[in-house]
């Protein structure tokens, strides 16, 4: 082999390993410290979960006391099988009422036998033989006595509190116990991100984010048989497989158990011996990931860019040289004309690198300015529509002030019906209330998650019910009717609504000071592959239709103080989601634009 050809080849094995090392280091630096960013938004979402369900599981404990406390059900207990049918029943409706009020599955009185008494759904309390558990013992000792299982003869999850029913001296007279739908409770955050479970003292898991994952358990560690009556064996699934690794100090999981769970996940636990759970976290690992490729393959590139840089200066100096030894007459001149090409490509060299460093910085400065701009132009449509959010807002709430004020006052004149009815108009209220903050915080903040399966008519409700105070004010007519067929769209929901909601925002300042509102949004398939969202007005259309997605492009008034940013924004977040948005002159006057978005196989979301 040649002397020349050996050198090509060292030199390229040297270029392999170099390249090699470099690309390994910065993905294993880069990715440790983004799974550090992932494990602690995890720990603080599953902090945030944990004290959730340690609440709601108090409000049971408090209902649990409060109900022991009653008048009627300490005279139900005294007059045991002597007791009169009028008080029998006046107990088993006030048992009634307390559970159907607040919404807890069944509420029974046990005597000190651990005979029922009473109960709001009699025939379901008497599928269990309460003398036998622990909280019946505990509670009857006088403390509060708490138990989870699945009902037998049925695959419902309840969480039970016993409280002891004292008498004026003596041992209790008997124990109520507030039995808890756990599935109620659970339906309120399913679907949240990122996943999470809660494990009892037997590994099985009771309650979680992902219904793929209630009551499943590794089943080579057996149930012990003390505790085993807690399930039956024919409700518990095996745990989805997984492999586990220790990347740097985090616990990362491969996991594969669907669409909704993510295959690559930070494991994060924190036990809760208050309530004898272990909440385990699943934060989705993937994004760090990339985010680490990304920095090694950039790195990599640095590197063979500066590395062929060398060896052309190499080179470039070894043909110079060989030059000057032949041509020994113009030694002098070629010495000047080497150290004169040795500084420019000095300065090409410096420049190249500080080129590079440029073009980085101002890449890292662009999706900043572009996340600040998606933001800011969220947060401007939420300014623009605060006056009527406070009137959505100030409505309900001086609402159920009167219905409240007039409750009480109906209780003191004793007709409890029409102060039923008011509490069931103060509960709906709130509800409403409830809807309009839930999608003004999601609408608020910041997503950065993948792509997703979104039910784009579920947007278009949020967006329409945000804007509705502005819409009604400024007199627009809504004309939505959403289809009785279900679609499904691959796109990221958050910015899905504010692409919706500029649209909607642009068509009510489009028809400021028209005769005639009216604004039209429909949802409809495009064959297989597609689902179309159009957004169609009735103001005086485009001047320009060809420039409207252009940056700073704008024809709204300057009292209307538009930076003409909001559709070049939405067409950057629909390009992302793999779709299309145009905008165009409708035949019958106005303008309309229409979103066409990938369509994927209908199937629930997680």
């Amino acid at each position: 082999m040649k002397p020349k050809s050996l050198m090509r080849i060292v030199i390229f094995v040297l270029l392999l390993l170099g390249g090699a090392a470099t690309g390994l280091s910065v993905w294993w630096v880069s990715y440790e410290a983004a799974l550090r960013g992932v494990a602690e938004r995890g720990e603080a979402d599953l902090a945030l979960a944990s004290d959730r369900f340690i609440g709601q599981l108090h409000r049971f404990q408090e209902l649990a006391v409060l109900a022991a406390d009653h008048p009627t059900l300490a005279a139900r207990l005294r007059a045991g099988d002597a007791a009169s049918s009028e008080l029998a029943a006046d107990a088993g409706a006030l048992l009634l009422s307390v559970a159907d009020k607040t919404g807890v599955y069944n509420i029974i009185l046990l005597d000190q036998l651990g005979r029922i008494q009473s109960a709001a759904h009699p025939q379901v309390a008497a599928r269990i033989n309460h003398v036998e558990q622990s909280y019946f013992h505990r509670a009857m000792n006088g403390a509060l006595g708490t138990y989870h299982s699945v009902l037998p003869g049925e695959s419902r999850r309840t969480f039970s509190v016993a409280a002891p029913v004292h008498g004026v001296g003596g041992p209790p007279l008997g124990v109520v116990v507030v039995v808890a739908d756990i599935e109620s409770t659970e339906a309120e955050w399913r679907g949240d991100a990122p996943v999470v479970m809660f494990r009892d003292e037997l590994g099985v898991v009771f309650l979680s984010s992902r219904s793929e994952l209630v009551l499943t358990r590794d089943m080579a560690v057996p149930l012990p048989r003390a505790l085993s009556a807690s399930y039956d064996p024919a409700h518990l699934k095996p745990f989805p497989e997984y492999r586990s690794r220790m990347v740097g100090e985090f616990e990362v999981w491969n996991i594969n158990s669907g669409p909704y769970i993510p295959e690559t996940a930070i494991h994060i636990s924190k036990d809760l011996p208050v309530i004898g759970f272990l909440a385990e976290g699943l934060a989705n690992a993937a994004p760090a990931r990339r985010l680490a490729i990304l920095q090694a393959t950039l790195a990599v590139g640095l590197y063979v860019t500066a590395f062929a840089v060398g060896l052309f200066l190499l080179n470039r100096r070894r043909r110079i040289n060989k030059r000057l030894s032949d041509q020994a007459a113009a030694q002098e001149m070629l010495e000047r004309r080497v150290a004169e090409r040795t500084v420019e490509l000095s300065r090409a060299n410096k420049a190249l690198r500080s080129e590079v460093d440029d073009r980085i910085k101002v890449e890292e400065e662009l999706r900043r300015t572009q996340a600040s701009l998606v933001q800011a132009g969220k947060l401007s449509a939420l300014g623009e529509m605060s006056a009527g959010i406070s009137h959505e807002l100030n409505q309900p709430l001086m609402a159920i002030q009167t219905f409240a004020e007039n409750g009480t006052q109906f209780i003191e004149m004793g007709k409890t019906e029409v102060a039923a009815a008011n509490l069931g108009k103060i509960s709906e209220l709130s509800r409403r209330m409830g809807r309009i903050i839930k999608n003004l915080r999601a609408f608020a903040r910041q997503e950065d998650a993948p792509l997703s399966n979104v039910d784009p008519v579920a947007v278009v409700d949020a967006a329409l019910e945000i804007s509705a105070a502005r819409l009604t004010r400024a007199g627009v007519e809504v004309l939505w009717q959403p289809p009785e067929q279900t679609f499904v769209v691959r796109a990221g929901s958050v910015r899905l609504q504010q692409v919706v909601m500029n649209l909607v925002s642009n068509a009510a300042d489009a028809m400021d000071g028209q005769p005639f509102k009216r604004l039209e949004i429909t949802v409809a398939p495009e064959g297989d592959a597609q689902v179309v969202v159009s957004v169609r007005d009735t103001g005086p259309g485009l001047d320009q239709p060809e420039k409207i997605f252009d940056p700073f492009y704008s024809t709204k008034s300057v009292a209307q103080d538009s930076m003409g940013l909001g559709l070049s924004i939405s067409y950057g977040l629909v390009q992302s989601f793999g779709g299309d948005i145009e905008g165009e002159n409708h035949p019958q006057g106005g303008a309309i634009f229409t979103v066409r978005l990938p369509r994927v196989a209908e199937r629930s979301a997680a």
